[in-house]
């Protein structure tokens, strides 16, 4: 496997954003020794609430959608930690479409779990951060303490994907250049994002070489009962069904993909039944830069519901 590694000087200035790198190797392959590097912040408050948010991030952003989020939550005495997939942000690309599944996915960031010990966690988790958050959290319950969801969902492939998710995945698999600025400008209600923020969410990548990871993912998504992780996602919703803890949602209400989507979540998962859950307004698919201090508010609210 070719594995692309962005260099350091792509990261310099980035507004907002004081954090220092934190690495963890994890293994290509569980028998094999070809490793990857993944990239997350871990940031502490003064004082320690012992309380640590899991921010998880998705499609094509990176860990630095959370930074209007991270002080707020520190602010509350909550540590944050803020992982970036593998072919995003700064943690190493496999350069080939097909280096990337569903599966390796989750299986990478498992390792990267257990590599770091988290514990007594809060996941806060949007796009593909909930495809693969979800599947940790209900592989390792005894780490997670709450789950937060935000625009995402776990599909199976039944029912399929809306005609929104269609689109927009025939687009990522034929347009000639993956715009990564440009597609998160048009998922956000806040335009124009200011041109150093551009500047950052394109920074992973000085190449096109460099967004397979980016490219690929709408295509993993399970659209059929017969996608390679579907029964996978399956088991993972059994476990939700007799999911106890606190369950909460925070979807917005400008997102034609994962519009009313909570729902799925609210019906059935037992520990959504009492737990806060809110709209956030006015805010588009990735409602962390639309509304990032918001979302952070109703997340402290969460963790403070006993």
């Amino acid at each position: 496997m070719e594995i692309l590694r962005t260099p350091d000087d792509c990261f310099l200035g980035l507004p907002d954003w004081p954090f220092e790198p934190v690495y963890t190797v994890v293994p290509v392959e569980s028998r094999g020794e070809q490793t990857l590097r993944v990239h997350h912040v871990d940031v502490s408050p003064e004082t320690w609430s012992n309380e640590t948010v899991l921010c998880m991030h998705g499609e094509p952003s990176w860990s630095f959608l959370y930074r209007s989020m991270i002080p707020v939550l520190t602010g509350a005495g909550h540590r944050v930690v803020a992982p970036d997939l593998v072919g995003f942000g700064r943690s190493d690309k496999p350069a080939a479409l097909t280096d990337y599944t569903y599966e390796r996915h989750v299986t990478w960031m498992s390792h990267w779990l257990v590599a770091n010990d988290l514990t007594n966690l809060t996941l806060v988790c949007q796009d593909w951060g909930g495809l693969i958050g979800l599947r940790l959290a209900t592989a390792f319950p005894d780490r997670f303490s709450r789950i937060v969801i935000a625009n995402t969902g776990l599909p199976t492939g039944d029912p399929p994907p809306n005609d929104a998710f269609l689109a927009w995945r025939n687009f990522s698999q034929t347009t000639p250049v993956f715009a990564t600025s440009t597609i998160i400008q048009g998922g956000c209600t806040t335009k124009p994002l200011a041109p150093e923020v551009l500047a950052a969410y394109d920074a992973p990548y000085p190449e096109e070489s460099f967004k397979a990871g980016a490219r690929i993912f709408p295509t993993l998504v399970p659209a059929s009962l017969d996608d390679p992780s579907s029964s996978a996602n399956i088991a993972a919703w059994k476990v939700l069904e007799s999911w106890s803890k606190p369950f909460s949602c925070a979807f917005s209400d400008k997102d034609p993909v994962t519009r009313n989507g909570e729902w799925a979540f609210r019906r059935v998962v037992p520990g959504a039944q009492d737990s806060l859950h809110t709209t956030i307004e006015g805010a588009g698919h990735f409602l962390q830069e639309d509304r990032g201090p918001e979302l952070a508010s109703f997340v402290n609210a969460v963790i403070a519901h006993r």
